[in-house]
């Protein structure tokens, strides 16, 4: 119909010359007034907090006395991998906490009460994934975000 605007195909293309096109056959409808998109305002992205020698030195200490990297992303309004890095960088040996096993036995007991994964974690003071992580090395059959016995890739239905 209108070919002779700007050819839309071909494996290399460009699409400033298909918004051209649309444009064009935009203004070429009879007498329809098209609003003009409204653009949604966004917050500027704002540049990662930056600590201190002596806020870094607070934060390896406080790592080192026993804060989690989780309270210290708070105390210092970073993010918890923010603070796993900072303590990386200065070799500082990083706590795995995960669980006792009578805290995986507690973490079963409760999971089959029917707790969330989400709840036992927060109960026992750690991420849901390490609850996760414990049940199924335990062997525990999980439930998905339903309460439905999960199915395992390459299970039977």
């Amino acid at each position: 119909m209108h070919s002779e605007l700007v050819d839309l195909g071909g494996a290399y293309y460009n699409p400033k010359d298909q918004v051209r096109a649309l444009e064009q056959l935009r203004q070429m409808l009879p007498g329809r007034e098209v609003p003009e998109p409204k653009l949604t305002e966004r917050d500027r992205p704002r540049r990662a907090r930056q600590l201190g020698n002596d806020e870094v030195q607070q934060l390896i200490a406080g790592y080192q006395s026993g804060s989690t990297v989780y309270e210290l992303g708070d105390r210092f309004g970073i993010e918890r991998r923010t603070v796993s890095n900072i303590l990386h960088r200065h070799d500082v040996p990083m706590r795995r906490r995960g669980l006792s096993p009578d805290q995986v036995d507690n973490a079963i007991h409760l999971y089959n009460l029917g707790w969330s994964l989400a709840r036992v974690g927060q109960h026992l003071g750690v991420a849901h994934t390490t609850v996760l992580t414990a049940l199924r090395e335990r062997g525990v059959p999980t439930r998905d975000t339903h309460g439905r016995p999960r199915i395992e890739a390459g299970d039977p239905r």
